[in-house]
């Protein structure tokens, strides 16, 4: 007897757990040569507003982890990624992205959560600060994160430009609400998977796959959203720009029109992280 086939139902990763889309609907993903492959949930503005309440609830705890065990967790992030690197290059490869390319860009992504992972217990050193002041006080500043950061990632790039969007904010102890790319959204799928198997909290990354024209709005307007990262087109950058002043959050956008290499080192590293910290400045008093 011939066996069938299992079809895989890809699910969404949020609050530590896999959910569909509350409306049922689903997007059919064809693989390069137009055969089917999956249905693709299609998140609504409930799953947005949901996936922010657990962001809520998990961030203060990841906050107050030690930068050493965030670093720990980090670093078995890219354990989990290494351990399935092959099933997810493959998942890349599925828009007809050739395979060495899949391969570069998972070993790159890899690298970049371990550049991260070790970054956990130096920004601080780096981007803090002991202030000489003209009175008697010790005046220092530091860092602290500002909440829930939410995520629009890249078309190109899956794994890598997600990735590099999500890790600046969670490393100062932000939690995360993403939204995966529309043409290659299994990739975030097959990363989610890992993110469970990692001890990171569930909560403190929450990836959604869904249309983005109907997110951004709820994206740009939600008062628990404390900023945006990501990348945008220009009507999408205006869209969350208005948003972004009438609830008073951060935007931090780069253009989609524009091509993004996702392997420069520009786009790691400590002026990731400040763009997504705030910073408290303390003046104590001395001498007489």
């Amino acid at each position: 007897m011939t066996r069938l086939h299992i079809t895989k139902t890809p699910k969404c990763y949020v609050g530590g757990a896999f959910i569909r889309s509350e409306s049922g609907r689903v997007t059919e993903l064809h693989d390069a040569s137009g055969a089917f492959f999956a249905n693709i949930p299609q998140c609504t503005r409930k799953d947005l507003r949901n996936a922010v309440e657990a962001a809520a609830k998990a961030g203060p705890g990841w906050a107050k982890r030690s930068a050493f065990n965030r670093g720990q967790i980090l670093y078995r992030l890219a354990e989990m990624m290494e351990a399935r690197g092959v099933e997810l290059a493959d998942s890349i490869t599925l828009s007809g992205v050739s395979k060495s390319e899949a391969s570069r860009e998972v070993a790159a992504a890899i690298e970049r959560v371990v550049h991260y992972a070790g970054w956990t217990d130096k920004y601080e050193q780096v981007l803090g600060s002991v202030n000489p002041v003209a009175s008697a006080h010790f005046n220092f500043t530091v860092t602290e994160p500002m909440g829930i950061v939410g995520i629009l990632a890249p078309d190109d790039a899956p794994v890598l430009g997600l990735l590099s969007l999500i890790l600046p904010a969670i490393t100062s102890g932000n939690s995360v609400v993403a939204l995966a790319s529309i043409t290659q959204p299994y990739p975030s799928i097959l990363l989610g998977e890992m993110l469970a198997t990692s001890d990171l909290p569930g909560g403190v990354v929450n990836l959604l796959t869904g249309v983005r024209s109907e997110l951004i709005p709820t994206f740009a307007t939600h008062e628990h959203l404390r900023a945006i990262s990501g990348v945008a087109n220009a009507e999408e950058r205006k869209a969350l720009r208005l948003g972004a002043a009438e609830s008073v959050k951060r935007v931090c956008l780069l253009k989609a029109e524009e091509p993004i290499d996702w392997l420069a080192d520009k786009l790691q590293g400590a002026e990731e992280i400040r763009a997504l910290i705030e910073f408290k400045t303390t003046w104590h008093p001395i001498g007489a």
